[in-house]
């Protein structure tokens, strides 16, 4: 890609300086970024200000210096270089960039856009997560959404990706003992027997429909067993039950998972014990108030935390420390989790539990999603009578479908909050940033069915014989330049955690793609004008169907 070429053209003409200039430091990343304006050329790099106090020159001095070696050394693509302002250097290109871009799009096809970057390091994307006591909310449908196309992003540019759930589902779990008591309440009551939900129980009326389907497949047979095996059977079966669920529901969503990990898989390979015994060993821990402590503080978290209460019973941190020690011994180079807004504080204690057992903390990386709030013509949609307390994600895909929810849940970066339109999400019309996009999809597919149908060279030709220097308007150059970042959008966004970008892009290439159908009339009488631009169209739709595949997102043929 051209911005490679350009940044490549920019070091070595900084390490030619070199030589004139031994004070500088030559800069680990050189940024190189798309102007405001178009008169500001096609790309801009801010270096000469990055090496002005290292030279103790004014910028501008540095970036003449600097364009001058450039244009000795320039390639046949840059058409001039000027400093503008403080010190920026603008590079303006001629269309025969524009030219190799779109050929490329046209030979490589679906394969546009991927890279080598990740050089197969192995990297596990845990995401979603949800205890098995509840349905799939719309919390977890944006996080679930952020890590299935974070992962498509690593897996484009060449990281080998896996993705997994972690099933919280430990027997002395509290809160799964207490959903078991829920259901075997509801199922008692549903039999016209007198059974309190407990007051710290589960409410909801997914917990009366879970023991409706054990009641309408099992009976009472449950009803006379002692207690405590009734207890430990309600547990097992409201699990079940709510796991069987979950994954229905991620399906629906798109989203599948390579693994589903157990908990309690660690505790009965006493993983666990392990992990507590090397913290133990390496001289992380101590015991105070009949308590076991790691001693986080030793790695910048603000106290020290609990690893075994002083009953006995490891914490959340302890199976947290085994799970993540599971994960490196696995053989994977990262770790990436992508958890809920509530557990921001878990961060730091999580990481340094990880330094402590001798783990980099760069190997791991976590990350938090905030709230989503769903909106219905302008208020506040705070609850689901089904699920209690919660909006589940199964009423959103039934309201607005898949592709909408995934797109919507996107249109933010993961660290700010998220205001989901309802009514918006279920336009069909302009004014639905999806339906826009689909129909630039739809709208190029009945161009090349009318094309296809009415004959001629520009509907026989091979797009990648077509001779693209026809292609000379400000839309065609606009939507060509537009097509040529995706490589770029795909790099930033995959190694930048960023997925929304995607989101962005294809706003924008929709926006760029109608505004050309507007003013160039692609089947145009001009044979050679009109085989041009049909092969710029169906680059468009390869684009589009990368883009809207990596989202996860249908492309339509027809709307």
């Amino acid at each position: 890609m051209v911005q490679r070429q350009l940044i490549d053209l920019i070091r070595k003409s900084l390490a030619l300086l070199k030589a004139d200039w031994p004070e500088i430091d030559l800069p680990d990343e050189i940024q190189l970024e798309t102007p405001p304006r178009k008169d500001l050329g096609d790309f801009s790099t801010n270096v000469a200000m990055v090496l002005a106090s290292q030279r103790k020159q004014p910028p501008r001095q540095v970036a003449e210096k600097i364009v001058a070696v450039m244009t000795a050394e320039s390639s046949p693509e840059i058409e001039r270089i000027e400093i503008a302002g403080p010190g920026f250097i603008n590079l303006f290109l001629n269309d025969s960039w524009l030219y190799t871009s779109l050929k490329s799009i046209l030979l490589q096809g679906s394969a546009f856009g991927k890279s080598d970057l990740g050089k197969g390091a192995r990297v596990l994307v845990e995401f979603v997560s949800a205890n098995p006591n509840g349905p799939i909310h719309i919390g977890h449908g944006r996080g679930g959404v952020i890590g299935d196309v974070l992962a498509n992003l690593l897996a484009a540019v060449g990281y080998e990706v896996d993705r997994e759930f972690y099933v919280n589902d430990a027997a002395t779990s509290g809160q799964m003992l207490r959903f078991g008591r829920s259901l075997e309440a509801r199922y008692f009551q549903l039999q016209g027997i007198d059974k309190e939900v407990p007051e710290d129980g589960y409410h909801g009326e997914y917990v009366i429909d879970i023991a409706r389907e054990i009641l309408d497949a099992d009976g009472p047979r449950y009803k006379d067993i002692p207690e405590a095996e009734r207890l430990s059977t309600f547990t097992a079966l409201a699990q079940e039950k709510m796991l069987e669920h979950q994954r229905e529901i991620l399906e629906r969503f798109g989203l599948h998972f390579d693994n589903w990990f157990s908990e309690q898989s660690l505790v009965d390979a006493r993983k666990v014990e392990e992990a507590i015994e090397t913290l133990k060993a390496r001289g992380y821990t101590y015991e105070q108030d009949g308590a076991l402590w790691l001693k986080s503080t030793q790695f910048g978290d603000d106290k020290d935390r609990v690893l075994v209460r002083s009953n006995g019973v490891p914490t959340y941190l302890a199976s947290d420390v085994a799970y993540h020690q599971d994960k490196f011994e696995r053989g994977y180079d990262k770790l990436i989790d992508i958890w809920g807004p509530d557990h921001h504080g878990y961060i730091i204690r999580t990481k340094a539990a990880m330094q402590a057992i001798g783990y980099s903390p760069d190997r791991l990386d976590i990350f938090v999603h905030q709230i989503v709030r769903l909106l219905s013509d302008g208020e506040l949609v705070r609850a689901s009578k089904r699920a209690g307390d919660i909006i589940t994600l199964e009423e959103i895909l039934d309201e607005v479908g898949r592709d909408v929810t995934r797109f919507f849940f996107l249109m933010r970066s993961h660290d700010s909050h998220l205001d989901f339109d309802l009514e918006l999400a279920k336009r069909e019309s302009q004014e639905n940033p999806v339906y826009y996009v689909q129909y630039a999809h739809a709208r190029i597919c009945s161009i090349l069915r009318e094309a296809s149908e009415g004959g001629g060279k520009a509907a026989q030709l091979d797009s990648a014989e077509a001779d693209l220097t026809a292609l000379t308007q400000e839309a065609e150059r606009d939507l060509m330049r537009k097509l040529a970042e995706l490589p770029e959008e795909i790099e930033v966004a995959a190694t930048e955690y960023a997925p929304h970008r995607l989101i962005r892009y294809a706003q924008e290439l929709g926006s760029v793609f109608h505004a050309f159908y507007t003013e160039c009339r692609v089947l145009c009488e001009d044979e050679n004008l009109a085989c041009a631009r049909l092969a710029l169209v169906r680059a468009t739709r390869t684009v589009l169907q990368i883009t809207l595949g990596l989202l996860g997102v249908d492309a339509p043929e027809r709307m």
